[in-house]
């Protein structure tokens, strides 16, 4: 498992960019170049709570996505999504071989008030297989949410 970093800077408050991302009509804007076909969340960002993020697969059309749970979440600075399995077909798996090669892996995103603005910072474990696609598809999801804030 590798760490990605990345990061963008938003003209806009804190509270505007986080609750920009967390909306579910803004996230699904934002998190577009992950899943063109539209991807969602069911659940809350509350600390210690379960969220599914789901979407139609770009292959087979079927509903999938990650399951997992918010590991902390202190308002307006800090989220910490923990991946923890994956969902097919509406299925929720955290014991296969396939989630136990990578889970847990974690999904932070820090907010810090900056010349005016928001900087924020994106840290992700990934896959070494899977890491050139997040690489290109992190730029383009904070782009579009920087776009989205800067309303």
């Amino acid at each position: 498992m590798q760490k990605l970093t990345t990061s963008i800077h938003i003209n806009a408050p804190v509270k505007k960019v986080w609750d920009t991302m967390l909306d579910p009509v803004t996230y699904a804007e934002w998190t577009a170049p992950f899943n063109p076909g539209g991807s969602t969340y069911q659940g809350n960002w509350e600390q210690g709570s379960e969220i599914r993020f789901i979407g139609p697969d770009p292959k087979t059309g079927e509903e999938g996505g990650m399951f997992s749970r918010i590991a902390e979440n202190r308002l307006h600075e800090f989220i910490s999504i923990e991946h923890i399995g994956i969902i097919k077909n509406g299925i929720v798996d955290t014991t296969s071989d396939e989630v136990k090669k990578w889970a847990p892996a974690f999904e932070n995103y820090t907010f810090t008030e900056k010349d005016g603005g928001t900087e924020v910072v994106v840290e992700m474990d990934v896959d070494e297989d899977y890491k050139a696609m997040f690489e290109e598809m992190w730029p383009k999801a904070l782009q579009s949410l920087k776009e989205l804030a800067e309303r």
